[in-house]
């Protein structure tokens, strides 16, 4: 069974879409496989400037390639590549003129420009509309930058932008890998908008496509259907780049095409034999989204030529149990064309499509073939149906021999290969379940043996940086080792970094009580408990592994020791009158759900801590321990009540009741009607004329100061009893129909939520974009990395939860971009201030999220100063 899954996986991988995220090697310029004769330019200052020179991390002739005369804002110069092939190009690096230590000129800004034929030239632009590219900062380090969308190219210009008069010089590197499809152009209906009651509105345009949009019609141009993403199940949620919901998809509506069926043509860069053509289309059918039901494929051999006759058809298998997105596989039964027409006919409402790639051989002679342009250091993974012509470009047989002889080694090779690659797996099974063992006993933190230090900073840019001596003397050739570890770059002196020591301001902070383990080799019990430093946790932390994962606040084990001495002062409510609702979400060790609970006011008397009913049952957060919880965690549950049981605070969820006289063990809670402050908030707009002109949900920019108010008042009062959060978040704070405000820990388990967390090893959750560098990096919960998650969590609340912090940013980049904070050079990426906010309360939130633990404010100070916003809180 396991050689078959090793053989599907295999299969899998050899049929997949390209992926930007691997498709990243370099073209040639550094090591000459991109000759003279391709690199040409508008201009050049001097022959030794001239465009043959502009290699990076070459020094020949005067170091780089230098338009004619100092460049104005207006003027257009331009240095051309031609690849020879179509690339998908993926990243770009460049250099500035180094001259051994006597150059002093480069590009601060560049853009570009590309064309596939020669003749129709297209500007590029990033997925939020910009051409300007950032480019260098000094002549002589190399500054590399994600194409977001990538470029499916043959011909390139990069052309400087200045802002005033300057001398420019370039010298580039391009990275990427030959597009295998050979599809040069696509036309489509344009896409359409989705707007359904209760769901946001959703474009399902093609954003990115490059070609002409005339009558409603996209033609001549390549787009999102071949950019490498694949849209995620759910089509409507966010993804990394976090633009807007369905924009991986292109989609159209059944009613609005009268054929019923959507009808596409490719065209190719030359006569091909195609063997099939896989489509990802989404399937979540509970919105009206299906997989095509059936497609006719016609063939044209030459471009001016007429359609074939004789069209390939297939029916695809509805599937109405699974939404889950998928590839669907077309075999096209080896039919030859240089173009296709397919009509995509509907099985719904909608139709949506993320990706389209082909499998094919390209129909040329051997000795027309084009070269393969990728490094000789390489084993490079080809994901095309024609692996046999590529073979033949990289290697030359050394004798000629029989086809058996040629299978037999074949077959052994593979033999092999996957005899090793089981080997491999049985060992990274023991190793993971060995891990695995680890991470239940302690939270995960990133020691220095484990990090790879990798440099990011805004807009995809990685500086690497070299000193200020002759590149060539100084520094290894960089791209011949940048992607062997995984396709985010390295720092290419130091591949694998270890982490620095901490800084003397950050060892000052420890000692000033800031982290909940501090070394007392580092000071006197008198100079790490000083008054007059913010009261945080300074002894260990008591993690109890809960229902949800793991618990509401991390204890110090002092605290945990006093309360759970105590007995349980909750009282035992008959679970016969809890009346389920709703399962609000899941852990590992339990079930929270919402329920109904029959007679508790009178069951709890006067002054219980409950909403106004108005004659309305009372609703519940019920926490519910598995029956078949380990010993552990059952134990750890009987402390949670202990310590719950323990809080009374206007702002805190608080524990009604218990059932714990038989199993399963269950924790009575509040519950809000109004939900979760996210929820809440993103379903509306700021109160505005328009809003109430229009009946729109509206909140106020008082309404949110005083939520804001609520959650510092809260959490002071969980500070003052030495307890930390660790899931400090706006999904993890409910309302009330007033707006009042309690603060829970039920985001975690709830699947809504489940991309705000980080997966780590398939088991642990971090919610890394809520937490402190020193909380990713170090493991180190204190009540100052709360007050960090409490920054976060205001910049949620005045974007009216629009947003996910650090939206631009994948989850490997925010876990990098602490590593910014942690070496404290300046290019960390801070949260941009949010337009509703007040520039005074910003500048709270950038305290909030200061390097160092003792300038972050505490909660009572943050208390005291949004009552100053909002006085009448």
């Amino acid at each position: 069974m396991l050689l078959y899954l090793l053989l599907a996986i295999l299969q899998t991988n050899i049929n997949g879409q390209i992926d930007p995220a691997h498709c990243r090697y370099p073209l040639g310029m550094e090591d000459g496989r991109i000759k003279n004769d391709d690199i040409t330019a508008s201009s050049q200052w001097y022959e030794t400037t001239g465009p043959q020179y502009a290699r990076l991390n070459r020094e020949e002739g005067d170091g780089a390639w230098c338009p004619a005369g100092q460049l104005q804002p207006s003027d257009v110069q331009y240095l051309q590549l031609d690849l020879r092939q179509l690339i998908f190009l993926t990243v770009v690096a460049t250099q500035g003129r180094y001259a051994r230590n006597s150059g002093n000129e480069y590009a601060r800004k560049y853009r570009l420009e590309y064309s596939r034929d020669g003749r129709r030239w297209i500007s590029w632009r990033n997925r939020l509309g910009s051409e300007i590219i950032m480019g260098n900062i000094n002549t002589y380090d190399s500054v590399v930058r994600d194409l977001h969308p990538p470029i499916i190219t043959r011909f390139l210009r990069l052309i400087p932008v200045t802002d005033a008069i300057h001398t420019v010089c370039m010298r580039v590197e391009l990275f990427g890998c030959a597009w295998q499809d050979g599809l040069t152009a696509y036309s489509s209906p344009e896409g359409q908008t989705m707007m359904a009651p209760g769901y946001p509105i959703t474009p399902l345009n093609d954003s990115t496509y490059d070609g002409a949009l005339e009558r409603r019609k996209l033609s001549g141009g390549l787009g999102q259907l071949t950019d490498g993403v694949i849209g995620q199940d759910d089509f409507a949620q966010r993804r990394m780049y976090r633009l807007w919901p369905g924009y991986d998809y292109v989609g159209w509506r059944n009613e609005s095409l009268g054929p019923g069926f959507v009808e596409m043509e490719f065209q190719f860069d030359r006569q091909r034999n195609f063997t099939s053509v896989k489509i990802h289309s989404n399937n979540m059918f509970s919105r009206g989204v299906k997989i095509f039901a059936s497609v006719s494929c016609a063939f044209k051999l030459h471009l001016i030529s007429e359609w074939e006759a004789e069209p390939v058809e297939f029916h695809t298998v509805l599937d109405d149990r699974n939404p889950s997105a998928r590839y669907v596989t077309v075999p096209l039964k080896h039919r030859s064309a240089s173009a296709l027409r397919c009509r995509f006919y509907f099985a719904d409402t909608w139709m949506m499509f993320s990706e389209i790639s082909f499998q094919s051989a390209t129909n040329v002679l051997p000795t027309q073939r084009p070269p393969v342009l990728t490094p000789p250091s390489y084993e490079v993974n080809s994901e095309v149906s024609d692996t046999t012509q590529i073979t033949e470009d990289r290697t030359t047989p050394s004798k000629t021999g029989s086809p058996e002889e040629g299978s037999t080694s074949i077959l052994i090779g593979c033999l092999v290969t996957i005899i090793l690659l089981l080997v491999v797996i049985i060992f990274l099974i023991l190793w993971c379940q060995y891990v695995c063992k680890v991470l239940e006993k302690a939270p995960r933190r990133i020691l220095e043996e484990e990090v790879t230090v990798r440099l990011s900073s805004s807009s995809d840019t990685i500086i690497l940086q070299t000193p200020p001596v002759p590149p060539r003397v100084s520094l290894d050739p960089p791209y011949e080792r940048i992607f062997l570890l995984d396709p985010q770059y390295q720092d290419p002196a130091a591949l694998r970094n270890k982490l620095p020591e901490l800084s003397q301001s950050a060892e000052a902070s420890a000692c000033s009580g800031g982290y909940a383990e501090p070394d007392v080799t580092l000071c006197t019990p008198h100079q790490c408990f000083q008054s007059s430093v913010p009261h945080y946790a300074e002894t260990d932390i008591i993690s109890l592994q809960g229902v949800t994962g793991s618990n509401m606040y991390a204890v110090p084990a002092l605290t945990v020791d006093s309360l759970t001495r105590k007995d349980i002062s909750v009282a035992e409510f008959p679970r016969e009158r809890l009346l389920f609702r709703e399962k609000l979400g899941e852990g590992q060790f339990g079930e929270v759900h919402l329920c109904e609970a029959e007679g508790l006011a009178e069951f709890l008397g006067e002054g219980a801590p409950l909403p106004e009913q108005d004659g309305r049952p009372v609703l519940v957060a019920v926490k519910q321990l598995r029956a078949d919880a380990t010993s552990n965690a059952r134990n750890d549950f009987l402390k949670e009540i202990k310590i719950m049981s323990r809080l009374n605070n206007p702002n805190i969820i608080q524990l009604l009741c218990v059932c714990v006289s038989s199993d399963p063990l269950c924790m009575v809670t509040e519950y809000m009607e109004n939900g979760d402050l996210n929820m809440f908030l993103s379903q509306r707009e700021l109160e505005s004329t328009l809003t109430h002109a229009n009946n729109i949900p509206s909140v106020s920019i008082a309404d949110l100061l005083h939520m804001s108010v609520q959650i510092s008042s809260g959490m002071k009062y969980l500070a003052s009893l030495n307890f930390v959060h660790r899931d400090l978040a706006t999904r993890n704070c409910l309302l009330d129909r007033h707006l009042t405000i309690k603060i829970s820990d039920f985001g975690m388990s709830r699947n809504l939520y489940s991309s705000d967390y980080y997966r780590i090893q398939g088991r642990a959750v971090l919610p890394i974009r809520w937490m402190a560098w020193e909380s990713i990096l170090l493991g180190k919960f204190t009540t100052a990395s709360d007050v960090w998650a409490f920054g976060v969590t205001l910049w949620e609340i005045f974007t009216l939860c629009k947003e996910q912090p650090y939206s631009l940013l994948s989850d490997e980049q925010v876990i990098e971009n602490t590593g910014e904070f942690f070496r404290n050079q300046g290019r960390q990426i801070f949260l941009s201030a949010p337009p509703l906010c007040p520039s005074s309360l910003f500048e709270q939130m950038m305290r909030c999220w200061s390097r160092d633990i003792v300038d972050r404010p505490s909660f009572n100070r943050l208390y005291q100063a949004l009552r100053t916003f909002a006085p009448h809180s």
